[in-house]
């Protein structure tokens, strides 16, 4: 019954969107060539968040609905950008923290399931796609080196963690680690940032030399990418010698 009522209710979806403009004028249904939606969560700071990303030829409308058919994103090209159209579409939602926002209540806001995607391109056909969203989160990395605000050799940074191997808030890991991505940042005198992905069973990675600055600070994280694509991050502060 569950499959049935998803089924008609996609069949009726495709009607408005195909109806809504230019119906039997010979356009097509094309499938985006890619939707993703995933949670982030810091575990450093204790605050989560969703992030979309889209891509297909060009779009001028797009309208996301979440496993309840509930519709959780409208966005509509207008102007010149709805003559030209959109490709890409990358976006992440503000991250309350958990005070404001107990992880537990983020995640009723964002149920599991398959969300749906449907767009129409400038040229009036229109665009599917499905991206399944899970509630499997890893735990924040727990990092080694650099220690907390400790002073290293511009020659000699290493960032080093733990392998994830556990849920968010404890127990064993629903999905696997396919990955992490490190990440050193430079604030002041400029912005200049360091970025790597590293596959699951690497757990250290040495910061080149020649992207360090004697007596500047930094702030690295590491972030578990889980198989869903959920990840979370561990952040630190560390300075290098002058």
């Amino acid at each position: 019954m569950k499959n049935f009522r998803l089924m008609a209710s996609l069949v009726v979806l495709i009607g408005i969107f195909a109806g809504s403009a230019h119906a039997g004028n010979g356009h097509s249904i094309i499938e985006f060539s890619d939707a993703r939606i995933i949670i982030e969560i810091n575990a450093t700071d204790g605050d989560s968040g969703i992030q979309m990303f889209v891509d297909g030829e060009g779009w001028r409308r797009l309208t996301v609905f979440d496993p309840t058919w509930k519709k959780v994103l409208r966005v509509t090209g207008r102007g010149g950008v709805g003559q030209t159209g959109l490709t890409e579409l990358f976006f992440e939602s503000a991250e309350p923290g958990f005070d404001d926002l107990p992880l537990d209540e983020f995640l009723e806001r964002f149920p599991e399931g398959t969300y749906w995607f449907f767009g129409r391109s400038v040229e009036g056909d229109l665009l599917l796609g499905t991206a399944d969203l899970t509630h499997n989160l890893p735990a924040g990395p727990e990092l080694v080196l650099p220690e907390e605000e400790s002073e290293v050799s511009t020659s000699g940074v290493v960032v080093e963690w733990e392998a994830v191997t556990t849920q968010f808030g404890g127990g064993p890991l629903e999905g696997d680690i396919v990955g992490y991505q490190v990440i050193v940042e430079q604030e002041e005198p400029v912005l200049r940032v360091f970025r790597a992905d590293v596959p699951a069973d690497v757990t250290s990675i040495s910061i080149a030399p020649e992207f360090m600055l004697p007596g500047v600070d930094y702030k690295f994280e590491v972030v578990a990418i889980e198989e869903s694509g959920n990840q979370t991050l561990s952040e630190r502060e560390f300075s290098t010698v002058e």
